[in-house]
C-alpha cells in the first residue's frame, strides 16, 4: 500500500459517523487523519439536546456502534445524556482527541485538480490540505425555529429544546409548547408533572405507537458484559424486528398501513379514556406519511388537569403568550420551541467547490442527490455520510452509516494503495442509481402527505425506499467500474 502517513484525511463532525469512522481508519492502519469539531465537544445531536426526557426512540442495543458495543445501557431506550457518555467513552478508549481539532469549523471546501486534493478553509481563515474527506456533518444539528409573527416579542423565557436553558426553573410556571413531533413526545410528558399550566400547540397530530419501555436490571447487564455473544443477539434480534415491521412504515399499502394505524390507536385507547380527546389527537393520513412516534406517555399527558391541547392555529407571539386564531390569547412564562431541526439536505453545509469550479448548490440545484447517497460526480474522494435518500423510517440509522463508512474507508484504501490522485462517480451511474430511487418512491407512502421529508417539489431526498439490509448489500463492494480514475 502507498504511503500512510502521508495521506491526510479529513473527517468533517464528531458525531457517531465522524468518530465510527475515526476508529475504522485506525483499525485498518491508517493514522493520518484529523477529525474536525465546529463545537467545544464531540456527540453531535446527543451533546446538543439535552432537554428533559431526551433520548433515542431506537432500541440502545441496536443505537450503538456494531464494532463498540455497549452491554452498560441503563434502559431499552437510552437517554441523551447517557449516549453522550457511551460517545465520550468510546472516543477516550480509541484515543481519538489527539487527532480532533474542536472549537474549528470548516466554511469552505475546494477541489484542485491537479494535485488530487481538497483545500479547507476554517472560520479562523486557517487552510487545511486533504487527500480524501468524509463528511459527517448530521442532519440534525442546526435548530429550525418557527415562522411565526412576534417571535421576538415574547417577554418570557423562550428556547428551542435543541437548545435548552437549564438555567430556567419550569416549575410551577405556564409553559406553551409549540410543536407535536419527535421532540415533543419526550419533553412533554417531562415537565407536565412539575409546571403549573401545559399548552400544546397542535398543527397536525400524529401517529404514536408504544415505546414499552423498560430498566435493564444489573444482573443483565453483568450477564451481557460477560457473555457477549447475548448482547450481539439482541442487536440482531431488535434489528430484525425493525426491519420486518419495516413495510407497516414505509410501503404505500393500504392493508399494511391498517397494521401501523391499529397498533397506535390500541396505543391511544390505553393512554386517552376521553373520546372526544381521542378523535383531536388522532391523525387523518395514511400511517407512515409523516415520522411515526414511540411513546408511552405522551397521549396520556393530555388527560391531566392542567394539560390543555391547543388546536386553533397560531395567529402570532406577543409579549404575553401565543395569540391563536380565535382571537384567544394563551398567556404563557415560558415557550418551548418543539420545531426540530433544518434538514439540510437541499443545500451544502458550506461552499463546496469540486471539479471545474462548479458548486455542489449548482450539482444539487434540481435536488440533493448522491450515488448511493455517498459521492456527488465531480466531487473527487469526498464521502457523505448519511446523504441524499439514506435515512432510514424504521430502522437505526446507524446501520445505513456503518456501511457507508465500511465502503468510503475501501474508497481510501484503493486511494492509498494504488497511488491515485482520485476516484470520481461516474454522472451517467449517479443518473441511474438516482433515478431508480425516485423510480421506486412511487410505491412509498411518504408522497402522500406533507412533511420534513419532502422538497418543495414533493420529491424525496431525504428516505431510502426499501429495507436497511438491501443498502447495506448494494453498498457492500466499492466496483471501480462507476469511478472515472485519474492517476498520479
Amino acid at each position: 500500500m502507498g504511503n500512510r502517513t502521508n495521506f491526510p484525511i479529513a473527517i468533517i463532525g464528531a458525531g457517531f459517523a465522524g468518530i465510527g469512522a475515526a476508529i475504522q481508519l485506525k483499525k485498518a492502519g491508517i493514522q493520518s487523519f484529523t477529525i474536525f469539531e465546529r463545537a467545544s465537544e464531540i456527540g453531535g445531536t446527543w451533546r446538543d439536546n439535552t432537554y428533559p426526557g431526551a433520548a433515542c426512540d431506537v432500541p440502545s442495543h441496536v443505537y450503538s456502534l456494531s464494532f463498540e458495543q455497549n452491554p452498560n445501557w441503563s434502559r431499552r431506550y437510552a437517554t441523551s445524556s447517557e449516549i453522550q457518555e457511551y460517545l465520550l467513552g468510546v472516543v477516550d478508549k480509541h484515543e481519538l482527541r489527539e487527532r480532533m481539532r474542536l472549537d474549528t469549523e470548516i466554511v469552505e471546501a475546494r477541489f484542485d485538480e491537479k494535485s488530487g486534493s481538497w483545500f479547507l478553509t476554517t472560520n479562523e481563515s486557517e487552510t487545511f490540505t486533504a487527500r480524501a474527506v468524509i463528511a459527517g456533518v448530521g442532519g440534525l444539528v442546526d435548530p429550525s425555529y418557527p415562522n411565526i409573527a412576534g417571535l421576538d416579542q415574547f417577554e418570557g423565557e423562550m428556547m428551542h429544546t435543541a437548545r435548552w436553558n437549564h438555567d430556567v426553573d419550569l416549575r410551577d410556571k405556564r409553559v406553551a409548547v409549540i410543536g407535536t413531533g419527535a421532540s415533543a413526545v419526550q419533553v412533554v410528558p417531562s415537565i407536565a408533572p412539575i409546571v403549573a399550566m401545559l399548552s400544546i400547540f397542535q398543527r397536525t397530530p400524529a401517529w404514536v405507537v408504544g415505546k414499552f419501555d423498560a430498566l435493564y436490571p444489573n444482573w443483565l447487564r453483568r450477564f451481557l458484559a460477560r457473555v457477549p455473544f447475548f448482547l450481539r443477539a439482541s442487536r440482531f434480534v431488535k434489528y430484525w424486528t425493525s426491519e420486518l415491521r419495516g413495510p407497516i412504515v414505509f410501503f404505500n399499502s393500504r392493508i399494511l398501513s391498517r397494521i401501523g394505524v391499529a397498533l397506535s390507536m390500541w396505543n391511544l385507547r390505553r393512554q386517552v379514556k376521553d373520546p372526544m380527546l381521542r378523535r383531536r389527537l388522532t391523525p387523518n393520513f395514511q400511517f407512515g406519511c409523516k415520522r411515526v412516534l414511540v411513546s408511552d406517555d405522551y397521549w396520556a399527558s393530555f388527560e391531566r388537569e392542567n394539560v390543555d391541547l391547543v388546536t386553533d392555529s397560531i395567529e402570532g407571539i406577543e409579549s404575553k403568550g401565543i395569540r391563536t386564531k380565535d382571537g384567544s390569547l394563551h398567556e404563557a412564562d415560558a415557550i418551548v420551541l418543539a420545531t426540530g431541526f433544518k434538514l439540510g439536505l437541499a443545500t451544502a453545509p458550506f461552499p463546496i467547490i469540486g471539479r471545474q469550479g462548479r458548486t455542489l448548490d449548482e450539482a444539487w440545484a434540481g435536488g440533493a442527490v448522491a450515488y448511493k447517497g455517498m459521492t456527488v460526480a465531480g466531487f473527487p474522494n469526498w464521502f457523505i455520510m448519511m446523504g441524499p435518500n439514506t435515512g432510514p423510517g424504521h430502522t437505526s440509522v446507524l446501520v445505513y452509516t456503518e456501511a457507508q463508512i465500511s465502503h468510503a474507508l475501501q474508497a481510501i484504501t484503493k486511494l492509498m494503495a494504488e497511488n491515485l490522485k482520485y476516484m470520481d462517480i461516474r454522472q451517467d451511474v449517479q443518473d441511474r442509481y438516482n433515478a431508480g430511487i425516485q423510480k421506486r418512491m412511487k410505491h412509498m407512502v411518504w408522497g402522500g402527505c406533507k412533511s420534513w421529508y419532502l422538497n418543495e417539489d414533493g420529491s424525496n431526498h431525504s428516505l431510502y425506499p426499501g429495507f436497511a439490509a438491501e443498502y447495506v448489500l448494494r453498498t457492500r463492494k466499492l466496483r471501480s467500474e462507476d469511478y472515472e480514475i485519474a492517476a498520479l
